[in-house]
């Protein structure tokens, strides 16, 4: 019996082709040669690559046995998800690999911010012995400010705890009770910045998180206070970070990642290289020897499963296993639904329930719990979320997921109900279907506003006092700062004459926008929702 083609393309530990085991015909290949690589994925039955090699569309076409495509790492920027997904080629990574190694270098920087030691090596290393020039500061008794306090922020509030410092976050998403089962105070981003001697940043990098970080934050700190970034590039607004480095606005930064990496000559991360008080590293987060053995193993057990139809803990695109080809178009749907669900909660999810209603009740639609939980935590955490590590996610934060099936719809063919209770205790329901012969995903109810808005990349999301003239109001504001409007609908008012509007956007819209069509339109609920593909 032929062995399945396992293809190597990148250079991968020992420990890596161990775990492979003797099953499997391994090959080698340069990921990096174009020709030799699209020959030898010819016959390959999975590949395995690290950042170098780009899995992409023409890639795929030159590999029709291809089953899965394993990265051994974090990242998924050279593989073309969508691609491998329309292909049935299943996508996997490590997503758990550097979280120990991302959250010590966190430390580290920390720790060499507070005693300014690379700083005082530069200067012992010249000859000179300026003991005076580098008194630092103790971390006994001082508050870190953790931003996002997902698995790797757990981490570095337990290890910073041994300092005994004062361990405070902001993340919406957690609940109470999980910030205190970790020990941590749970505060607003204004309390964290106003509070924290060292903020450090761990959240994922969305449209609305890009620059969460910019001059208004950096000016709320204080002046003696460092900011740390090892999580993902332009989360901190780096123009206004230099800014406020260079006027001693604050004392000093740690940065491992940047927008642009390396950092371009004459870009704005380019000009932070040269201050005396920032300290930085050439996005280390993932590279130590543990980090990279635990990537290639993982992976590599990874493939083992998908070749041999199991399920795949870490995969990206698909749970692993069969899945009836009538149910898998409502995969992306759901995940969809996940990401605007998460996009309209004013608080914590505490519990939710995924209702499937119509002939897919015939069918088997476990993946859709998957797939609703993966949509709305992959807007929140900063880590990788697959649809199956999704349920640890939800675990770990105290989350209730309930799959309910019925096959009664009175309205729809099939329609899936998102159905959450938050931690203010109030809930929220957001519906979708797909719609045509074409299947186009449909958002088709809000908080039992009945809409049908096909789901695009950018959308608005307003409850106002209905009155005459209001759509003029908000078309005139996005008139005014060239943003197209591609679609809209209105719904109609409630019992308390509120009245829904969502609207699809051609591109995003600024803050200052937003904040004058909210005030101009009086909401009291205004939302944008960007919706992030694989």
């Amino acid at each position: 019996m032929t062995k399945p083609v396992v293809l190597i393309a990148e250079e991968l530990s020992p420990a890596t082709i161990d775990a492979l085991g003797p099953d499997f015909d391994v090959r080698n290949v340069d990921g990096t040669d174009r020709p030799a690589l699209l020959s030898a994925l010819a016959d390959a039955h999975a590949v395995l690559v690290r950042s170098a090699t780009q899995i992409d569309a023409e890639a795929l076409a030159a590999a029709p046995s291809l089953k899965v495509v394993a990265r051994a790492g974090v990242g998924l920027d050279n593989v073309d998800i969508k691609s491998a997904t329309a292909a049935g080629v299943m996508v996997v990574n490590a997503p758990t690999s550097n979280i120990i190694s991302a959250a010590e270098l966190t430390v580290g920087h920390v720790l060499s911010l507070a005693r300014r030691i690379p700083a005082a090596h530069s200067s012992l290393a010249q000859g000179l012995w300026k003991r005076s020039s580098f008194t630092g500061t103790e971390l006994f008794e001082k508050t870190i400010g953790i931003i996002g306090l997902g698995r790797i922020g757990a981490l570095i509030a337990a290890r910073l705890q041994a300092f005994d410092m004062r361990v405070i976050a902001y993340d919406p998403y957690v609940t109470a009770a999980r910030a205190q089962q970790l020990g941590v105070q749970l505060v607003s981003l204004d309390e964290l910045l106003e509070q924290s001697d060292f903020v450090t940043i761990h959240m994922p990098k969305t449209p609305e998180t890009t620059g969460m970080v910019g001059a208004e934050q950096l000016r709320r700190m204080k002046k003696t206070a460092y900011v740390i970034n090892v999580a993902r590039g332009g989360l901190i607004d780096e123009e206004a970070l230099f800014d406020a480095l260079a006027t001693g606005e604050i004392a000093g930064a740690g940065l491992d990642v940047f927008s642009t990496e390396p950092p371009a000559e004459g870009g704005p991360a380019r000009k932070l290289l040269d201050l005396p008080n920032v300290v930085v590293t050439p996005h280390l987060g993932a590279s130590t020897e543990e980090a990279q053995e635990k990537a290639g193993v993982s992976v590599a057990r990874s493939v083992k499963l998908a070749l041999e139809g199991d399920l795949v803990p870490d995969a990206v695109n698909v749970a692993g296993g069969a899945i009836d080809p009538f149910v898998r178009p409502g995969i992306a749907l759901v995940e969809m639904l996940g990401q605007f669900f998460s996009g309209l909660a004013d608080s914590a999810l505490t519990s939710l329930d995924i209702e499937v209603r119509g002939e897919l009740a015939a069918y088997d639609v476990s993946v859709y719990r998957l797939a609703a939980l993966k949509g709305y935590f992959s807007r929140i955490v900063s880590e990788s979320v697959s649809y199956v590590n999704a349920p640890l996610f939800a675990e770990q934060r105290g989350v209730e997921a309930r799959l309910v099936v019925e096959a009664e719809s009175p309205l729809y063919r099939n329609i899936t109900i998102l159905r959450g209770t938050l931690a203010d205790g109030s809930t929220l329901t957001v519906a979708g279907t797909l719609a045509g012969t074409r299947m186009v995903p449909k958002v088709v109810a809000i908080n039992g506003y009945d809409i049908e808005v096909p789901i695009e990349k950018h959308h608005l999301v307003m409850r106002y006092a209905d009155r005459p003239g209001i759509v003029a109001i908000y078309g005139q504001k996005l008139g005014e700062a060239g943003i197209n409007i591609a679609g809209l609908q209105v719904a109609a008012p409630d019992a308390t004459g509120r009245a829904l509007s969502v609207l699809t956007v051609d591109s995003p819209v600024p803050d200052e926008i937003l904040g004058a069509m909210r005030e101009a339109v009086g909401a009291d609920l205004f939302r944008q929702i960007d919706i992030v593909e694989d």
